[in-house]
């Protein structure tokens, strides 16, 4: 059965794309030097008419202030009727710390707009547009980061419910594993043995966890410590801490090493990368 739609008041006013090249599509940050411009996830921000996503032979309608993330721009699972508004980012993958084939895979996600983190989604979104109307680009900035930020929540929550449930309870514990991971990112000791030890299971089953998730214990680690690397260096508060003293605040303890691994991960070093957020700070202010 399809879902019920509820009412058009969490909408405030309609909201148009704008400053997007003519394109219909809010490039909310653009791609940093290196990074494939395709790699890219679209989110659709639904604003009023009748729009529905049919997925797997259920058929979901959205509500105003609901949002569809997708790996392409026209979703095949989207069916909206002439009278549908919606409002269309994109955001580069490199800023969201996911894979855009994650997302195709299980064929777009959902968010309702009214709810939890996808309800600070929306909102945020809808102030970008808003903004960006006002042409307040320093101010835009700024919140076109924390939009990234939130939205990489989003996409992490939403992915973590279509995985399919592992036998014995092991999702639930997988989850408990990343949670302790995140915890204690800044500790240069985190590592298989003692990540294992704070569950009380063995490290052969650690590594097999995390295999039937499609990675590994050190890949996951090092990730998530190069996503807190990067959004701190890009940070202007941040902007005199040294690249060293940032790599080991988040358990890097060689600074060639972080160095190396940032590079092959994002494509450009720590410093290039502190350095093109300071000049896209210095095109937003001026």
């Amino acid at each position: 059965m399809p879902e019920t739609p509820a009412g058009e008041s969490r909408v405030q006013q309609p909201v148009q794309a704008v400053r997007d090249g003519g394109s219909g599509c809010v490039d909310v940050l653009s791609p940093p030097p290196g990074a494939d411009p395709e790699d890219c996830l679209y989110v659709l921000l639904h604003v009023g008419g009748t729009a529905l996503v049919r997925r797997h032979g259920v058929s979901t309608v959205l509500a105003p202030g609901d949002l569809l993330i997708g790996a392409t721009r026209h979703p095949a699972v989207l069916l909206r009727d002439s009278e549908c508004r919606m409002v269309e980012f994109r955001i580069p993958c490199f800023y969201l710390g996911v894979r855009q084939a994650d997302v195709r895979r299980v064929g777009g996600l959902v968010a309702r707009g009214s709810e939890g983190v996808g309800s600070l989604a929306s909102q945020l979104l809808r102030t970008l547009v808003v903004q960006s109307r006002a042409h307040r680009a320093r101010p835009g900035n700024h919140l076109a980061r924390s939009v990234c930020d939130i939205v990489a929540v989003l996409v992490a929550e939403l992915l973590e419910r279509e995985a399919p449930e592992q036998p014995g309870g092991a999702a639930e514990l997988l989850a408990r594993i990343r949670a302790h991971i995140e915890e204690n990112l800044a500790d240069p000791d985190l590592a298989p043995e003692s990540i294992a030890r704070s569950q009380h299971i063995s490290v052969r089953y650690l590594h097999k966890l995390f295999q039937q998730d499609g990675t590994t214990v050190g890949q996951f680690v090092r990730q998530r410590r190069l996503d807190a690397c990067r959004r701190e260096l890009e940070r202007p508060s941040r902007r005199q801490s040294s690249v060293s003293a940032v790599a080991h605040r988040w358990g890097f303890v060689s600074h060639s090493h972080f160095s190396r691994t940032f590079r092959d991960a994002y494509g450009l070093s720590p410093r290039e990368w502190q350095a093109y957020a300071a000049r896209a700070d210095g095109r937003h202010s001026s």
